[in-house]
């Protein structure tokens, strides 16, 4: 009987899952689980400072749940004063200390890891095995084979196969309530008596706060506030989180998943993405959770299906574009974008409300919903023709749910058009006229979103036109922008002058630096 090789296995920050694939048949005797908090993690872009305190509090709980379960974790902390402070170096570091016939470790969420990963057992002269990461409900692999051969690759497809695939919301092999898609029940303005419950909160223990003062200390000059933090750190949390979205919140999600409202950016929405993201929770239960509220009658069709698909749709389905299309992906920009990200996504110092709220509330919150960041501060940079890189980074930067996975396709696919279709069947461009209806912004905003040009107008007003003149050559050919580009063609041309002048003047004010 052959005796196993001692392992030494490497968790990452966001692999905090019990069942990584890293840890299958981890044997405590001779095994040896590495985690390390090394700051290339933390400045490979300056995280909000609330991103920083959750994953490495998540990691330092991860690991006592792994030693309470009896097993050896070598954990090395930011101010180890022999830390390498990469993830390589503590690699070699713990081979040279531990002399393991073998390294495994879960492959990593981000292209940029998989690489300088690829060369670890060539570093460390030790047999590695970078094995796939199985918590999602569609491997890189499935996900290619399901690309094969098509002309496009639209998410509601996608979408409709993982449902039968895994037999959610389905009623034998027709969808539940006979329709995939219940979108269009999901786009109603929030009435003003309407009050949302509280979201849990979990204040920091011991642990939690210590790492609250070290990322204060090492990062203090980071984006965002740190007060208040009250994100989940551990899995029993983030299942409290969960539970308590299915039971009081799920109800309102459908009809109001979509609206915005100043100093409250959550409403009815779930704030799970840092729990799934970080391996706290399993997707797959928690889209197990949503349908059975439906089954049970506590929450209707339209709220649980818009709920699940964001899960099982739309968060396998950017995994799956992402590892698809990269490297090249993070190199697109098909619009040829390329002014500067003005100041006010840092300061929100700027006389458009919209762009205001969100900005602060993300600043304060690493938080914003999936509306204000595809229809504010993404239409924005569509419009206003900001470079990719420079949106892609921010968005990394500020979102405590945010990995390079998820968030570059959303960003440079949906929000900018930037890969040229591949996710977006067309531009999410919309002038003032939408953030009017879907938010009560515009109510107490500088600007008069009826208005399109002169002193007061709107600026998403003209910037969409003007947007539209930019790229109509490019989008004539796309039959969803059929009917704004029909429009554009039959306009007056002194409007269409006036439009372009209007939209003109407000880029180079922003570009100088004004306040706009």
């Amino acid at each position: 009987m052959s005796i196993p090789r001692s392992a030494l296995r490497i968790v990452l920050g966001d692999q905090l899952s019990d069942p990584l694939s890293a840890l299958d048949g981890l044997d405590p005797a001779r095994d040896v689980v590495l985690m390390a908090e090394v700051r290339d993690e933390c400045t490979y872009v300056r995280h909000h400072k609330k991103k920083l305190v959750l994953v490495l509090s998540g990691m330092r709980h991860f690991a006592e749940r792994l030693r309470a379960r009896g097993v050896r974790v070598e954990y090395v902390t930011l101010e180890d004063p022999d830390n390498t402070h990469s993830l390589r170096g503590e690699m070699l570091r713990a081979v040279e200390r531990h002399a393991p016939e073998r390294v495994i470790a879960t492959a990593p969420g981000e292209w940029r890891l998989s690489q300088d990963m690829a060369g670890w057992q060539e570093l460390s002269g030790v047999p590695t095995e970078i094995l796939d990461d199985t918590r999602f409900l569609c491997g890189s692999r499935q996900f290619r084979h399901w690309a094969a051969g098509r002309k496009s690759l639209r998410m509601e497809f996608f979408y409709r196969e993982m449902r039968r695939g895994h037999g959610v919301l389905m009623e034998e092999d027709q969808p539940a309530g006979g329709r995939w898609n219940f979108d269009k029940e999901n786009r109603k303005a929030m009435p003003r008596g309407v009050v949302p419950p509280i979201a849990p909160s979990f204040p920091p223990d011991a642990t939690t706060l210590a790492v609250i003062d070290m990322v204060e200390r090492l990062f203090g000059d980071h984006f965002g506030n740190i007060e208040d933090f009250s994100l989940p750190v551990t899995a029993e949390q983030a299942a409290l989180a969960l539970d308590h979205f299915v039971t009081e919140r799920l109800v309102g999600f459908g009809d109001w998943q979509d609206f915005m409202r100043t100093g409250d950016p959550v409403l009815f929405h779930a704030l799970i993405s840092t729990s799934l993201n970080l391996g706290l929770l399993d997707p797959l239960v928690v889209c197990r959770a949503a349908e059975t509220a439906w089954r049970e009658g506590l929450a209707p069709l339209n709220a649980v299906e818009g709920f699940i698909r964001q899960v099982l749709g739309w968060r396998e389905y950017v995994r799956g574009i992402y590892w698809l299309n990269m490297p090249e992906y993070g190199g697109r920009n098909a619009l040829g974008a390329t002014r500067r990200l003005p100041d006010f996504y840092w300061t929100g110092e700027t006389r458009m409300n919209c762009m205001a709220q969100v900005v602060r509330d993300t600043h304060d919150n690493a938080y914003a919903h999936h509306i204000q960041r595809l229809m504010v501060t993404g239409n924005f940079a569509l419009l206003a023709g900001l470079d990719p890189d420079q949106v892609d980074e921010w968005y990394l930067i500020v979102y405590a749910d945010a990995y390079q996975w998820v968030e570059m396709p959303n960003v440079r696919g949906m929000a900018l058009f930037a890969d040229g279709g591949i996710m977006g069947s067309k531009p999410y461009a919309a002038s003032g006229a939408y953030i009017n209806r879907m938010s009560d912004y515009c109510g107490r905003c500088a600007y008069d979103p009826k208005l399109s040009v002169g002193p007061g107008a709107c600026p998403f007003n003209a910037l969409y036109w003007d947007f539209m003149s930019r790229h109509a050559q490019k989008l004539e050919g796309n039959t969803r922008m059929a009917m704004p580009l029909r429009t554009l063609e039959r306009m007056a041309p002194e409007k269409r002058t006036s439009l372009q002048t209007q939209a003109g003047d407000f880029l180079a004010a922003m570009d100088r630096g004004d306040q706009v």
